[in-house]
């Protein structure tokens, strides 16, 4: 199965790091995220991959090249201007003639690549989303009012559940339908584009590890879980 991993961010939230270098190649241990996200890809089975690069590019073409070095054809696909997270993928129209994994190059996870596209087959879906439970405390008690601004509820410090986003994407051909040519386009805009022309688009639950290292705190997160264990060298989930 192909991958394209999106690896052309600014990386603001990483600032002043990534002046430096582009947020794939930040370490984590003895080697850069990307290298581990890829090494993840080809122990999960693919076998083709692509990389979307933009800003500071060249650094991530110099340090993979064709991917040799770790066993895994590697393409890349430069975008001019800013595309969003899907905007790329029109660049790349005709290399995605099968289900294709989507990736962000920031996120470190132990999905099962193999269930999860068995799950996205077996739903017929055009588009899948991997999703994970979070929570969020609230540090206040959250007051319920009716339409006469009377207290019908109190819920003093209550816990948000809710699932978001891992980064990770499975969708067939026919999304690209919905993706504008050469246009400024994210994840998000493609998924609400199907949903609203009635194709079939899934959430697929993972219990296992996941972190997007965007923020300083996960990015420091991530160095002290690589530090005690290699999370996503351990059985997939």
């Amino acid at each position: 199965m192909k991958a394209v991993v999106l690896a052309g961010g600014l990386g603001k939230r990483l600032l002043p790091y990534t002046m430096i270098f582009p947020k794939p190649l930040m370490p984590l241990g003895e080697k850069p995220v990307l290298e581990i996200v890829l090494t993840y890809l080809k122990k999960n089975g693919i076998d083709d991959v692509t990389i979307c690069i933009g800003h500071l590019g060249g650094l991530i073409r110099t340090f993979f090249g064709d991917g040799s070095q770790l066993g895994l054809p590697i393409r890349y696909s430069e975008e001019t201007s800013a595309l969003g997270t899907a905007g790329p993928l029109d660049l790349i129209r005709a290399e995605l003639t099968g289900s294709f994994l989507v990736m962000n190059g920031d996120v470190l996870s132990d999905l099962d690549l193999a269930s999860f596209r068995d799950f996205h087959l077996q739903q017929g879906n055009v588009a899948t989303v991997a999703v994970v439970q979070r929570q969020v405390p609230i540090d206040f008690g959250v007051v319920h009012l009716d339409e006469r601004d009377r207290i019908t509820a109190w819920d003093e410090k209550p816990t948000l559940n809710y699932l978001v986003s891992t980064g990770l994407y499975l969708f067939e051909p026919r999304a690209l339908n919905y993706l504008p040519h050469q246009t400024y386009f994210d994840i998000p805009d493609l998924i609400r584009a199907l949903c609203v022309g009635n194709e079939k688009v899934g959430g697929y639950c993972h219990k296992g590890y996941w972190l997007d290292i965007g923020r300083h705190d996960d990015y420091e997160q991530a160095c002290r879980d690589f530090t005690v264990k290699t999370p996503m060298d351990q059985p997939p989930h």
